[in-house]
């Protein structure tokens, strides 16, 4: 008897960030779902992101799955963006048999997947997978935030806001700053570079 088929959404949240880890979720629907719910899902509010996503969790069977920022700097951003999407495929309860992921690039040594260019933007199953990986990161962040009180990451989430870049100035960077990343990089070798003419004139 021929399988039906099953199809799951897969997107990535956090690639831009300062600081944090890469968070992705795969998601497949359950059965009929309202589609109007991801209609300019990027510009969605926080709280009815939340609404939204919990309405996807009640709905769908879902795995998260995230790379930290070690894995960042060893793998580099992409590989560990395709690592954090293959484990929240790994976590699915129900074994897809067609798995469509946001972007050009698709996780080795998983099956039956489809790259799609704004796909977030073309299939609802991966806009609703943005979301809950979205949903996932953004309260990740908002609790680190409490232990790294000096980088505002509950309200921008570990992204290049003004008040981060200003903080990074200010404080330094922490254990969870991505040290490869353009500015992060920036300020540790301007730090750097301070030290070792300081030395050398002392």
């Amino acid at each position: 008897m021929k399988r039906a088929k099953i199809s799951a959404g897969v997107d990535e949240v956090g690639r831009g960030s300062l600081a944090g880890p890469v968070v992705a979720a795969a998601v497949i629907f359950k059965g009929s779902i309202k589609r109007s719910l991801f209609k300019d899902s990027k510009k969605l509010s926080f709280n009815r992101r939340m609404i939204i996503a919990k309405y996807i969790k009640k709905n769908s069977i879902y795995g998260i799955g995230v790379a930290d920022v070690k894995e960042i700097y060893k793998f580099n951003i992409l590989n560990a963006s395709l690592l954090a999407m293959k484990r929240a495929i790994s976590k699915l309860s129900t074994k897809p048999n067609q798995i469509y992921i946001d972007g050009i690039y698709v996780p080795k040594g998983i099956k039956n997947c489809k790259a799609i260019i704004k796909g977030d933007q073309k299939i609802k199953v991966i806009s609703a997978a943005s979301i809950l990986a979205k949903v996932y990161r953004d309260l990740l962040m908002i609790k680190l935030s409490k232990k790294y009180k000096n980088y505002f990451w509950e309200k921008n989430f570990g992204y290049g806001t003004k008040d981060h870049l200003k903080s990074l100035k200010k404080y330094g960077i922490s254990s969870l700053h991505r040290r490869d990343f353009k500015p992060v990089y920036n300020m540790l070798w301007l730090k750097k570079f301070k030290t070792q003419k300081t030395s050398f004139f002392t």
